[in-house]
């Protein structure tokens, strides 16, 4: 392992942590950096460029010897490395002594396997076979947990309660909070409020599962509530969730639009039709939040499960980052794009600014369909890659 080139140290922003179990004792750990299959597999953690690390030595007071590429510096007498057995394994070493450039003596701090295998077989891909394209992300991200909205989102709904203001007496569209026991109910289940006609104590019971039960939420305190309502003058009331959906289809109660009528019965019509003006506001909110970037982005490499991607656009740099996940597509050459979802695992910079970010997409955020074709895509690239696997361990046997 020698050359004079500069190793670069990427600052590594994990997204998703593996699930770990520790490998207990020092002499496990020197057993399997002893494993010929695995420490002939080892690498540091945290270069940019995949560099290979060698265990020299193991001496009798149980340090190890390190050789890798003479360009690399420890961060803080600090060196990870891994490799894959069955599993993937993380080692953490202490620097005890610099021997010379790239050769270290060091000490086993600790090292974990992760609880599951690697679920597909990841490998390079060339620009010329696949690219990643039309990018489409969310310029601000709604909070779930903080409920924390974006004032360019707020300016929409105060925008909107203003273009519908004629629609009844009293027409209110803001965020859902949770101060209230009632508007923490619709937040929670997603349900209507709806109340035809409050000097009714009977228009208090939901319809159907669909329509919030207003005594299950606030019990003794129902008929307290509904008196309050006459007192007002409210004589019909609804307030319907404002359900966003989010690229990977989680539906989000974040807001509400209430009707109020002090004289005339809101029927189940003007139910629907505040439903049908809250998918309204959904389209503006998603159309102003939403940017599309349809410029080429290399793909490093790719599996069944995710991608590796490089990107060099200023704008997707900068929102990417701040996103969880975006809708994307994949490029293969000779066939039609196919759209996925892809959740951000993990980021880090190169040394020339670029950025790199792990997408995962598992489970069932992405399209059926076309995850159907990309299977149908990358299953052959797959076979020869492990052809090729083959054939290079073959080789090595022969020349060994």
């Amino acid at each position: 392992m020698s050359s004079l080139r500069k190793i670069v140290l990427a600052e590594f922003k994990q997204r998703k942590e593996r699930n770990y179990e520790d490998i207990r004792t020092l002499d496990d750990i020197l057993n399997l950096l002893k494993d010929e299959q695995f420490k002939n597999r080892l690498s540091l953690k945290y270069t940019l460029d995949k560099t290979g690390v060698e265990i020299n030595e193991i001496l009798d007071d149980k340090s190890v010897m390190l050789v890798t590429d003479v360009g690399y510096e420890p961060t803080n007498d600090r060196i990870i490395i891994y490799g894959l057995l069955d599993r993937y394994v993380e080692i953490d070493l202490d620097v005890e002594e610099v021997l010379g450039p790239g050769y270290f003596k060091c000490r086993v701090v600790s090292a974990r396997k992760a609880k599951k295998g690697r679920r597909d077989l990841r490998f390079k891909v060339s620009p010329d076979k696949v690219v990643a394209t039309n990018f489409k992300l969310s310029k601000h991200t709604i909070e779930l947990s903080s409920f924390r909205i974006p004032t360019s989102i707020k300016v929409i709904l105060d925008q909107f309660e203003s273009q519908i203001s004629g629609k009844a007496d009293l027409v209110k569209v803001d965020i859902l909070e949770t101060k209230d026991p009632v508007f923490s109910a619709i937040r929670k289940t997603g349900n209507t409020l709806y109340i035809e006609d409050s000097g009714n104590p009977e228009s208090l019971m939901p319809m159907n599962e669909e329509f919030l039960d207003i005594k299950e939420v606030l019990g003794e305190e129902t008929e307290r509530y509904r008196k309050r309502m006459v007192e007002r003058g409210y004589k019909s009331i609804i307030i319907s969730p404002v359900l966003y959906i989010t690229e990977d289809e989680r539906s989000i109660p974040f807001a509400f639009i209430q009707m109020v009528s002090k004289s005339d019965i809101l029927t189940l019509d003007k139910v629907l039709e505040v439903k049908d003006l809250s998918f309204k506001l959904v389209d503006m909110i998603r159309d102003a939040n939403t940017m599309l970037v349809s410029t080429h982005q290399q793909i490093i490499d790719i599996s069944k499960g995710g991608v590796k991607i490089r990107i060099t656009d200023e704008n997707l740099k900068k929102y990417l980052v701040k996103t969880k996940g975006f809708v994307f597509d994949i490029v293969f050459k000779l066939q039609a794009p196919i759209t996925i979802y892809g959740e951000i695992k993990f980021t880090y910079y190169d040394d020339e600014g670029n950025l790199f970010a792990g997408v995962d997409f598992a489970g069932n955020s992405s399209r059926k369909d076309e995850m159907k074709r990309f299977y149908s895509v990358i299953q052959p690239m797959e076979v020869e890659y492990k052809s090729k696997l083959l054939r290079e361990m073959k080789q090595r046997r022969q020349q060994g």
